[in-house]
């Protein structure tokens, strides 16, 4: 008998839920959020499953990869389509969304959602990281320009250590504002440190990856933009024609992390 499965995902426990090629229910049940335990209880309750299918989410990539590491064939469809489906239902709950979930695998009215790899994933969290240590450092840059400007003490255009040395030399006589700027500074520095440190680690993937070369190879692309734009793309045969890649950017977006590279 064909089977087919809806997982309703939470950070602790997830509800499945298989459903028959009439989509009436066989089996149900609750396990906890980890591969083995799910892929245990569709091995035993649906040995016959055509189509497993789980919602887009924080933890949506780390089971779809691990799941299909396993031999299951997952599907992660969008949450915002299977929401439309599972609005209509009379009952909110974890149980009722796993079985509407298995009824859209059912049905196969779905649009499947392409999971990028887990290494596409790292490295546009190395991206992202850094981008936002650079946010912090401009945000308390900025904190300490408007405090020195209370007191009518500007630092002007100043990039780099320069930034640090002129506002080390406005506050140097006056001990009231070394002990409210002074601190910031020291964050400043330690952030600039760890900020450095993952430039280091970025310009290192990029030089040892031969797409990331190719890609600086255009005039004005640098390793974060090349890094940043491969982890967006991740497997470029899933577009049928090159112009679909601009679509799609322009959709998502490279982020943050290359506008601040």
């Amino acid at each position: 008998m064909d089977h087919y499965v809806g997982l309703d995902v939470s950070l602790k426990q997830t509800s499945i839920c298989v459903v028959n090629q009439v989509a009436s229910v066989v089996r149900e049940g609750v396990v906890d959020s980890e591969p083995e335990a799910i892929a245990a209880f569709v091995r035993s309750k649906a040995p016959g499953a055509i189509r497993i299918g789980l919602e887009t989410g924080p933890t949506a990539t780390w089971l779809w990869t691990e799941l299909k590491q396993l031999g299951l064939p997952v599907i992660c469809i969008d949450a915002r389509h299977a929401k439309a489906v599972l609005k209509m239902q009379i009952n909110k709950s974890d149980r009722n969304d796993a079985a509407g979930i298995a009824r859209i695998m059912q049905t196969g009215w779905f649009k499947e959602v392409r999971v990028k790899d887990l290494d596409s994933h790292s490295l546009r969290a190395l991206l992202t990281s850094r981008a936002l240590l650079v946010k912090i450092k401009r945000d308390v840059e900025n904190q300490i320009r408007g405090l020195l400007k209370n007191v009518g003490l500007v630092i002007g255009r100043a990039k780099f250590n320069v930034f640090a040395v002129r506002a080390e030399e406005l506050i140097a006589d006056r001990p009231e504002l070394i002990a409210v700027v002074g601190p910031l500074l020291k964050a400043r520095q330690a952030i600039e440190q760890q900020t450095d440190d993952l430039d280091r680690k970025v310009l290192k993937l990029a030089r040892h990856d031969a797409q990331a070369r190719r890609f600086m190879t255009v005039p004005g692309v640098g390793p974060i933009t090349a890094l940043c734009f491969k982890a967006t793309i991740d497997d470029p045969t899933r577009f049928k024609r090159s112009r679909s890649v601009g679509a799609y950017v322009g959709a998502e977006g490279l982020g943050d992390e290359a506008r601040q590279a």
